[in-house]
């Protein structure tokens, strides 16, 4: 079993070969791929180096699957030239979330469409996997009408340029800017580029994604998206309307008892996600639960994730589980797995 990680030395790559690791995924040779620049320099799994090699290189040796985490144009680019040589790849940014010949897919809510044939796999956007993974449980017993959803996003989702800002801004020292404006002390109502409905671009990548992954396109979904100065994850507040009623204790169960969902719901003992404790989980933390006393039929609930984990290298590790255990990469180990 091949694996390569493409932007082997960013933050995403570095977590996705961490989780690699402790999963223990069934890797016989590890394939670290970035930029030229990163070339020759050394990364560390399983408690061996191995040195990072450019694109053409990894290409040549025809990794079983590719965990993609550098960037849209870079996907776009060199996703198709190692599905080329038979590689499965799954790819983190947005290049091909949207594409219809591509499965957009977050394991707990439908792994089930993914098909042998699929070589280039899309892994959704942060925001948008911890929050789905919190709404289909609840979408399969109600039925959801709308989503509007405020989300609280930590620098960590900008990558490392986007912590040594905020880093550089609590010791007063000047540096490169990931965003417009001050981090620290501050909070921006803008994530990615502004599009001419007003809206930013991952506030509709939250909209569109959703109905792709739940696959239902009756689901109206509207978001806005926010940067903040924590490090540990994303965090969002859901209103969430259900085309039927729903008893809360029964909902509440119902999210407990979900795969990759840990309720913490308790206000009386001050219990509820922050995203400090969600730091190095793979799950999605759901509290807060309470109906929207404003309309029927509608609940208010805050989400919580590891962005760098569940809302991206877990994720893309679990697809390539999925895979694996279904036998629908084709090696000789999925053969005998």
């Amino acid at each position: 079993m091949k694996v390569a990680v493409v932007g082997a030395t960013g933050l995403v790559g570095r977590t996705m070969m961490k989780i690699l690791e402790e999963r223990k995924f069934h890797v016989d040779e590890l394939i670290p791929v970035a930029s030229e620049r990163s070339v020759g320099k050394e990364v560390v799994f399983c408690g061996r180096k191995y040195k990072v090699v450019g694109m053409q290189e990894a290409i040549a040796a025809k990794p079983h699957i590719a965990l993609f985490s550098a960037g849209g144009t870079t996907s776009l680019e060199w996703a198709p030239k190692f599905a080329e040589v038979g590689t499965t790849v799954i790819d983190n940014s947005s290049a091909w979330r949207m594409d219809k010949t591509k499965k957009l897919v977050v394991p707990e809510v439908n792994a089930h469409v993914l098909k042998q044939e699929d070589k280039i796999i899309s892994n959704p956007n942060c925001s948008t996997i911890q929050m789905v993974v919190a709404l289909n449980p609840l979408h399969k017993k109600y039925g959801i009408k709308r989503v509007v959803v405020s989300t609280y996003q930590a620098v960590t989702g900008t990558g490392q340029k986007g912590v040594a800002q905020l880093m550089n801004e609590r010791k007063d020292i000047k540096g490169d800017q990931a965003y417009p404006h001050s981090i620290d002390m501050n909070i921006l109502p803008h994530i990615d580029v502004f599009m001419d409905n007003g809206y930013t671009k991952e506030e509709m990548k939250m909209v569109n994604e959703t109905k792709k992954i739940m696959g239902d396109d009756s689901i109206n979904v509207t978001a806005t998206t926010v940067r903040v100065p924590v490090t540990g994850g994303h965090s969002e507040s859901v209103n969430v309307e259900f085309k039927k009623d729903f008893d809360l204790d029964e909902l509440r169960k119902i999210l407990a008892d979900s795969e990759g969902i840990i309720l913490v719901d308790d206000p009386k003992k001050n219990q509820y996600p922050m995203p400090k404790d969600s730091e190095g989980r793979d799950e999605v933390f759901v509290g807060r639960l309470r109906r929207d006393e404003s309309q029927p039929n509608t609940l208010n609930m805050w989400v919580v994730a590891d962005n760098l984990r569940k809302g991206a290298a877990t994720n893309a590790v679990q697809i390539a589980e999925y895979l694996l255990k279904h036998k629908l990469l084709k090696t000789e180990l999925s053969k005998v797995s």
